[in-house]
């Protein structure tokens, strides 16, 4: 099995994790400043191939009702950019209360607030991704 990039999609940063080869484990990456959308998008395209990335799960924001708001429009946008530059596959998985339980995770280690701003994003894009890895691990 090839690697999946897991992407947390927010208007500042954009966490990142990557699965190990075998589609078993997902750590995460250092995030990206979200600034233009193309050059994000090219950025996330270089790691696809320098990690010989084959999909792509990001995060799509829904309310707890299930129904969406106007940020998963904006997921979906960025969505639409990376089908343009991006020859992986990308699938959308519902990320609520990935940031809640990653910022949990994380306050156990003692992080200041700056600290845990820091690492929530990709923490959360490890959560989202290792959903999906374990989903499509118990149906094949």
């Amino acid at each position: 099995m090839s690697r999946i990039l897991g992407i947390d999609f927010g208007t500042r940063r954009i966490g990142l994790a990557l699965s190990d080869p075998t589609g078993a484990l997902a750590s995460p990456l250092p995030w990206l400043e979200n600034t233009r959308t193309r050059e994000v998008v090219a950025k996330l395209n270089e790691l696809v191939q320098l990690h010989g990335v084959e999909s792509i799960v990001i995060g799509l924001p829904r309310n707890m009702d299930g129904s969406y708001g106007p940020s998963a429009e904006k997921v979906r946008q960025f969505i639409a950019e990376m089908e343009t530059q991006i020859s992986a596959k990308i699938f959308a998985q519902d990320e609520r209360l990935t940031t809640r339980q990653a910022s949990r995770d994380l306050s156990g280690f003692g992080l200041n607030q700056k600290e845990l701003r820091q690492k929530v994003d990709s923490a959360a894009a490890t959560l989202i991704l290792q959903q999906f890895l374990d989903r499509t691990q118990s149906n094949p």
